[in-house]
């Protein structure tokens, strides 16, 4: 049994805190925040467990094997340092950090300590994203051509982060997830509408190795919210809907075949035999309907258990605040690539 302290029962905490008291392995000890209304609303919730504004009570009691943070991002750092040296797991909300500087300091600590260390990377515990990943994986699409993806919707605008770090870490961590290699080159442009210095609308575009291209639309000031990725494959192509409410995965058997041509051909005829489309079924696999933060806890709570590495370890939330710095130097100047 993992006993369980959560320090932040705001926007996202409360999700967290639902699903460790509904998790059979787990035991939630202490809820904590700054905000006393908070406290009493969660603590007649759940009044089993203890309350307290005070962060530092429950990193000093013993009882407590784990600490997870949902906190804002400029606290992350500082809650999950101070929960690895008095000894406790730790499971953090995303971005795991503000800095590449600041992440690696903290896998350090935690490699040191013998400690998990995971990250909240709530889309790639999906059943939808699981699917994908498993689709990816059989080689049923053939080679990844590309990986695009748009986030956008109205609000909710942040006064501490941009829409960069508020929303890429989502699809940042889906396609670290699924494509399974990084990029060496990050491209980004951003406007402010709203808040000087505060970017409300970014587009990412990274490069890698090969011929592989992903490309990202962020925004907080649509008419619309849409939720949609496209990966293309060399045989089939998936388009995933997260606002589709039954339907979020389909796989299209739609592609581009290209052929050799004989010499002395012209130009038409010569491009007519280069390329040919082809239309097949639509497919739209069964996905795992059970919560995404189900899993989260599980996974977390199933590592301390088995003394292994997270599936969102300390060095997967790495490599999404890696490209999310390398974004914001590239918003710096003006769309420049930054090498990762």
């Amino acid at each position: 049994m993992t006993t369980v302290g959560v320090i932040g029962c705001g926007y996202w905490g409360p999700n967290l805190i639902r699903n460790f008291a509904e998790n059979d392995e787990a035991q939630l000890l202490w809820m904590c925040d700054a905000d006393p209304k908070r406290l009493e609303t969660m603590g007649r919730r759940y009044p089993f467990a203890r309350t307290t504004s005070d962060y530092r009570e429950v990193l000093s009691d013993s009882r407590v094997d784990a600490v997870v943070i949902a906190t804002p991002v400029a606290t992350h750092y500082r809650f999950t340092k101070e929960s690895l040296v008095a000894g406790k797991h730790v499971l953090v909300e995303k971005p795991f950090t503000t800095s590449v500087c600041e992440a690696e300091e903290l896998i350090a600590l935690a490699e040191r300590c013998g400690l998990a260390l995971m990250v909240d990377h709530t889309f790639v515990y999906t059943g939808a994203v699981r699917k994908i990943k498993e689709i990816v994986e059989s080689g049923e699409i053939g080679d990844l051509l590309y990986f695009d993806s748009v986030r956008i919707n109205l609000g909710l605008f942040q006064s501490d982060i941009n829409v960069v770090w508020d929303l890429a870490p989502h699809d940042l961590s889906i396609m670290d997830f699924i494509v399974e290699r990084e990029p060496v080159a990050v491209s980004a442009i951003g406007s402010c509408h709203v808040e000087q210095g505060i970017e409300n609308i970014a587009y990412l575009m990274l490069r890698f190795a090969d011929s592989f291209i992903a490309h990202f639309h962020f925004n907080w000031l649509s008419p619309v919210k849409i939720r949609r990725t496209l990966i293309a494959g060399s045989r089939k192509m998936i388009v995933y809907d997260d606002i589709e409410p039954t339907e979020k995965v389909r796989v299209y058997d739609k592609g581009v075949t290209t052929n050799r041509c004989e010499e002395g051909t012209d130009k038409e005829a010569t491009y007519q035999t280069l390329v040919s489309y082809r239309t097949g079924d639509v497919w739209v696999p069964k996905l795992d309907p059970r919560e995404a933060l189900r899993h989260v806890c599980a996974e977390f709570v199933e590592a301390i258990a088995q003394a292994r590495r997270p599936l969102t370890d300390g060095h997967a939330g790495l490599r999404v605040v890696r490209l999310l710095e390398a974004a914001q130097r590239s918003i710096s100047n003006g769309g420049q690539f930054i090498k990762v």
